[in-house]
């Protein structure tokens, strides 16, 4: 969809304003539709042939936007010549933190991915040991890419992050290698840094080439070693004053037998829905371990640890196979894993996550798994039926592991669940994203950083979606 043309041609502006706004439009219509001529640039701005062509020549100057080729019936002139983005204006460094490892991902102004590498991390190493070993894989990806620095870089992470400072709100349960990364990356690099909750980034991902890419407002419910949520409503990510919004995993719900504490989310929803809840779950319907998937069932991805080139073609929502990128158990909380609740660790980059496996299993077995998916979307639809109490979302989409390995099965028992529960009507979703949304999230947050700042701020009512 592009900005209407009203947008460009009727608004009252100074000068100066006016050509930001006009070279914002024409810069993502260039973005959004691919390669255009001046004339296709006239037609859907409704700017006038002179303005197009000034701009033309302004982002050309600037090194934003290039002849890529020719257009129409006779190939020649300039009228058939097709401007489009200079990909290379920028290169840009998304990264998935996880307990375990790091994933790199190298993309380009447009965000389409370059390169990818990924190293596992001793957790119970010395943090500085995890800090090199990081850094020397975002290096070796840039190299990768033929990128010499980055211009904007996105971290995802486990954690609470302060959206006052843009920092870890809390470091008792975070990894200090992800701490002393982050300071390190800001230090070394110069450029911007960008933190950001994993599971809000993958909220992004949804939004812009998921399952939410229709939806201005809905909810990501996060299933994996722990619970969590991202809200995004009327367009735009929701963190809260702390940035604890979707602290989904300290929600009071009944069946747990306890209640959740401020040191610990034993006793709320983590409690019904967390990977060792959903694993002692399938036990007691006869569901053993022993009988699961094999490891990322259809996810699978061999292990390996090697810079991983992509064409210069792949979007950053085209996961090319074999990139080696390893998804890991993830919950959004500082709590996660918390004590007491006999949760299991991270699982390895080679290994599917226990509960994920069993889930995917209970899929493939049909009628045989039946019983146990209807018991875990009754308890999922507990913690939904709360959050559309509450923000009345329309649309809830089940990611991490546990959604993704459940699929339109387990979305679909949910939903007839919650229709008991809750008057709202709410769709509810399986993610579309995959393994990748925490990484392809970052990407996008970082093209869009990188885009703000070369492209000029977005004028009133041309802002692009979050």
């Amino acid at each position: 969809m592009h900005p209407p043309r009203a947008a460009a041609a009727g608004r009252t502006a100074s000068p100066t304003t006016a050509r930001l706004i006009n070279d914002r439009l024409a810069l993502q219509l260039l973005q959004s539709e691919g390669p255009l001529t001046a004339g296709q640039l006239k037609s859907l701005t409704g700017l006038s042939r002179p303005t197009v062509a000034d701009l033309v020549e302004r982002l050309q100057e600037a090194g934003l936007i290039t002849v890529v080729g020719e257009s129409g019936a006779q190939r020649r002139g300039p009228n058939a010549r097709l401007y489009g983005i200079v990909a290379d204006r920028a290169h840009l460094v998304g990264l998935d933190l996880r307990t375990h490892s790091a994933t790199v991902a190298v993309a380009d102004l447009l965000g389409r991915v370059r390169a990818e590498h990924t190293v596992l991390i001793d957790p119970d190493g010395a943090p500085d040991t995890a800090v090199a070993t990081a850094l020397a894989a975002v290096d070796k990806a840039l190299a990768a890419a033929g990128a010499h620095a980055p211009h904007t870089v996105a971290v995802g992470a486990p954690g609470l992050v302060d959206p006052a400072t843009g920092r870890f709100g809390g470091t008792d349960w975070i990894p200090s290698w992800h701490v002393g990364l982050v300071g390190a990356l800001r230090a070394r690099t110069g450029v911007p840094v960008l933190l950001e909750n994993e599971v809000n980034l993958a909220a992004i991902a949804e939004q812009r080439d998921g399952a939410a890419h229709d939806r201005d407002t809905f909810v990501l419910l996060w299933l994996g070693q722990g619970t969590g949520a991202a809200v995004v409503l009327d367009g735009a990510l929701r963190r809260g004053a702390s940035g604890g919004t979707g602290e989904i995993g300290f929600l009071p719900v009944p069946g747990t037998g306890a209640l959740p504490s401020a040191s610990g989310c034993d006793g709320g929803f983590h409690s019904l829905a967390g990977s060792a809840a959903i694993c002692a779950l399938a036990a007691e319907h006869g569901m053993p371990y022993g009988a699961a998937v094999g490891p990322k069932g259809a996810d699978a991805s061999s292990p390996g640890t090697g810079v991983h080139e992509l064409s210069s073609g792949t979007g950053a929502n085209e996961p090319p196979s074999g990139t080696g990128v390893h998804e890991l158990s993830s919950g959004r909380g500082v709590h996660e894993p918390p004590s007491g609740t006999g949760a299991p660790t991270e699982a390895s980059p080679t290994e599917a996550l226990p509960a994920e496996s069993l889930v995917r299993s209970a899929v493939a077995a049909g009628d045989a798994g039946a019983a146990f998916l209807d018991a875990l979307a009754a308890r999922i639809a507990l913690g939904v039926a709360a959050v559309c109490a509450v923000l009345d979302p329309g649309c809830v989409v089940l990611g991490g592991e546990i959604g993704r390995g459940g699929g339109a099965a387990l979305a679909d028992r949910v939903a007839g669940h919650l229709a008991r529960l809750s008057p709202l009507r709410t769709d509810v979703r399986a993610g579309a994203v995959g393994g990748r949304a925490v990484l392809l999230g970052a990407v996008l947050a970082a093209r869009d950083a990188a885009q703000n700042e070369l492209f000029g701020a977005a004028g009133p009512g041309v802002s692009p979606r979050p």
